[in-house]
Parts: structure tokens; sequence; C-alpha cells
């Protein structure tokens, strides 16, 4: 699963160091800054031509509201830069048939409505509010290329433990558990009964399994064949967005109370998309049959993924000699959270405190107040 999603973990977290160092928030708010028609529909294509890593997508999400984005444009990007890109729709293709990668696309497009729908309604924190409102208090410096990787790295490191669990629980899931065990969680044979316990379940298996994006379709094809309904398996595929290391990221970007928020929005939406786009595809009699194919241990490599991966490795030598050789000195417009490893800009940080005479800079109020507790032990 590494080996499939490194290139895009690389190429995910790059894009984001670009975003944080070069995007104005003027930019950001004339591109994103509202959740128009227009605008989601531009924050939806922008999605699906960027990453399709989880991670990195919550990342790039992140920085576009530290920029001044709506927040839910912004979360309407996330989505879509995990579920409607082109190599999860032709993956699926492979593994589940056309039906499935159809499906992406219309219980996508579902999805994205009834966020659009819910998101403005729900309170957000007041430091996001003002985000979104700030102006810059003073004039930036042009970044460079060795600001990008700084963001990129601190990125990286702020969710290093989240990842390393995430990879270790899915490989494990994947290898360990037996198939008999996911067809014993499905109802079935019990008309939209089981269509309803299965689209509801369906995330939470990805809650558990720790899979994401392109990662998940593997497993989602040892579901289908195990038993679970087309409603289910396609919002256990767009589930990843609350796989638990994901749930723990969100909690360290907005808070425990937003994050919950949001995850009960996700697992609302994804199971009202699942059972939308099956009984659509039910009425335009297009349900695809069971088949043979068991594809629980199954390896999604090509020559394809083998050199995206060589490219992003080259990628990621030249990130870590840019972030290696950059400013770090006193008057560099950047500061390293010493709590999450994350990069913050000094002008606009979201907490500073001054110790021993050298002032620290924190990507949040919980980052200052756990720094402010290390140094009074």
């Amino acid at each position: 699963m590494f080996f499939d999603t490194f290139w895009a973990l690389v190429l995910g977290f790059a894009i984001s160091g670009a975003i944080q160092a070069f995007t104005s928030r003027e930019k950001a708010l004339a591109a994103l800054g509202n959740h128009k028609p227009a605008t989601i529909v531009k924050a939806s294509f922008l999605g699906a031509i960027s990453s399709s890593c989880s991670y990195a997508a919550s990342a790039i999400a992140k920085s576009l509201i530290d920029k001044g984005a709506d927040f839910t444009t912004a979360i309407v990007f996330m989505f879509a830069s995990t579920n409607l890109v082109f190599e999860l729709g032709l993956v699926m293709w492979t593994l589940l048939g056309w039906q499935f990668a159809i499906a992406e696309f219309v219980g996508g497009f579902l999805m994205i409505i009834l966020l659009t729908l819910i998101l403005p309604k729900l309170h957000l924190p007041k430091k996001i509010r003002l985000l979104a409102m700030a102006e810059d208090s003073m004039p930036k410096k042009k970044s460079t290329w060795h600001d990008a990787a700084g963001f990129t790295v601190g990125d990286l490191t702020m969710v290093r433990t989240e990842l390393v669990i995430g990879f270790l629980v899915a490989g494990l899931a994947d290898t360990l558990i037996p198939i008999s065990w996911w067809h014993n969680l499905f109802l079935s044979g019990h008309g939209i009964f089981s269509t309803i316990e299965n689209v509801i379940l369906g995330p939470f298996i990805a809650f558990i399994s720790f899979v994401c994006s392109v990662g998940n379709v593997p497993l989602s094809a040892a579901l289908w064949n195990s038993g679970i309904s087309f409603g289910g398996t396609i919002s256990f595929i767009f589930a990843d967005l609350v796989a638990l290391p994901l749930v723990l990221i969100y909690k360290k970007f907005f808070g425990l109370k937003l994050s919950m928020k949001l995850v009960a929005v996700f697992w609302f939406t994804m199971s009202i998309s699942g059972f939308l786009t099956e009984k659509l595809f039910s009425l335009f009699n297009l349900l695809p049959t069971k088949h043979a194919l068991m594809a629980h241990n199954l390896h999604i490599g090509n020559n394809f993924t083998s050199w995206m991966n060589l490219i992003a490795l080259m990628v990621s030598i030249v990130i870590i000699v840019l972030y290696k050789t950059r400013n770090e000195g006193i008057d560099s417009a950047y500061a390293k959270d010493v709590i999450c490893g994350m990069q913050v800009e000094k002008a606009t940080a979201a907490a500073t405190f001054e110790h021993n005479g050298e002032m620290y800079y924190f990507c949040a109020p919980g980052c200052m107040e756990g720094f402010k507790s290390s140094v009074s032990v």
C-alpha cells in the first residue's frame, strides 16, 4: 500500500508546501473565498486534478483555510482530491468494474451537494472565522522554494505518527483478517434494510481499518465479494476521510469539537450518497452482479506507479536539499513550531510565546500551551 501511494504522498505534500509558500491570501480569497455554486465547481475540479492521498489532501485543505479560503469550499476540495481523481476511477474500473468507476463520480456529485448544503450551517470556531476576514498585518517577503520545502517537511512531520499507524494497521488488516469476518458484519437479503445497514457500516469499516484513498480499493473489492451491497461499497470508498488517522489530524487542525462535527457530517453524507447512488443505478438497471474475483491480496503495482514513485523519490531528494539549506536566521519570515514541527509564518502565527528572551511561534494555541507546560516543568 505504501508503494502504491508513495508518489501521491510526496507530490501531495509538495503541492501543499507550494500553496502555503506562494499563494497569497488575496489569491485564495479570489479563487475559493466563498461557497457559491461556481466556486464549489472550481474547487471540485481543482481537487480532482490534484493529489489522491487523503493525508496530503487534508494538509492542502488546511493551508487553503489558513490562506483565507472558505471553509466549506476547502472541505469540498479535500473531498474531491481524494474521491474524484482519475487514478482512483481507473483502479476501481480494473478491480470492481465500470459501474463502480461511474458510481464514484455520481456519488461524489451527490456528496458535494450535501456538503455544500450542510457545512455552512456548522458553527465555526472564532479562529477560523477570523482567518477568512483577516488581512496580513505586515508586508510579506517574496517566498522561495526553500520556504515551500519547509512547509512540506513541516506538514509531514506533524502527521508522521498518524501516517505510520495508518499504513501499519491497514497492511495488517488486509493481510491477517479473513474475508469471512467481514462477511458476518453485513446484512444481505433483507431489501432496503440491508442497504441502509451496509451504507452506515461502510464508513465504520473505513474508520477502524485505517485505509486511505486508492489504498482502500483492494479492500472494497474484497468487501463487495464478501456480501456488502453496492451502496455500502461506495460509501466505504468515500469514507477514507473518516479513517482514524485522518480524524486525529482533524483534531490537530480544527480542535475536538469541530472535528467531531466534521466526522458526523462526513459519515452522514457518505452513507446518504452511497444509498442514493445504489437506488439510481437500480432504477436504470445498472447494478453489477457479484463476481468471483477476490482482490483481498492484490497489489496495485504497475509501470505507471513505479515511474511515478521514481519521480517522487527524486522530488523528495530535492525537497530535502532545499529544506536543509533554507534560511533559519532571525530575519527569516518563517519559524518552526517546536511542538508539532510545522513551519509557520511569523507574521500570521496563531500563537507566540517569549521564553528566555527568544520568541517562539506556533501553528495553534494548543501547541503553545504544550510548550509552556514543557518549559515550566
